[in-house]
């Protein structure tokens, strides 16, 4: 199992959104950046992720599961871009901000850190732990 990242603008696609959607999860579509594209074309149904917003609050807010592999994105006919279709696992007891994230030394190598702009990116197994453990998932 790969962990991963998932940004949405809450003003867009809202965690409320994303549970809301319950176990027919909805497909993680508009991805227009070859990288992220090429993150989800890595991805296997049952990887997590986390889901983070983006722009004002900044913070991991719950747990995704990857449901469905790449596949063609509906909302384009440019075949070029693909995406994986996730669904809600729960929220983190307490969410962890970006400022947490940045002032904690041992993920100063996370590529939230280092590259907080891409919308989709991978998560070592250390960091998806420790992140856990700050946003009090236990188990």
């Amino acid at each position: 199992m790969k962990f991963w990242l998932f940004k949405s603008e809450p003003s867009t696609w809202s965690w409320d959104d994303q549970v809301a959607k319950g176990d027919a999860g909805e497909e993680w579509d508009g991805v227009r950046n070859y990288q992220a594209r090429n993150f989800m074309r890595e991805m296997t149904p049952g990887d997590l992720g986390f889901f983070y917003h983006s722009q004002k609050d900044r913070e991991i807010v719950g747990i995704v599961e990857v449901s469905a592999p790449a596949h063609p994105d509906s909302t384009t006919d440019d075949d070029r871009w693909e995406c994986v279709d996730i669904k809600a696992v729960e929220p983190l007891p307490r969410p962890v901000t970006l400022d947490e994230i940045k002032a904690e030394p041992r993920l100063a190598d996370m590529v939230l850190v280092r590259n907080s702009r891409l919308s989709v990116q991978p998560v070592t197994a250390a960091e998806w732990d420790f992140i856990c453990a700050m946003g009090g998932k236990t188990g």
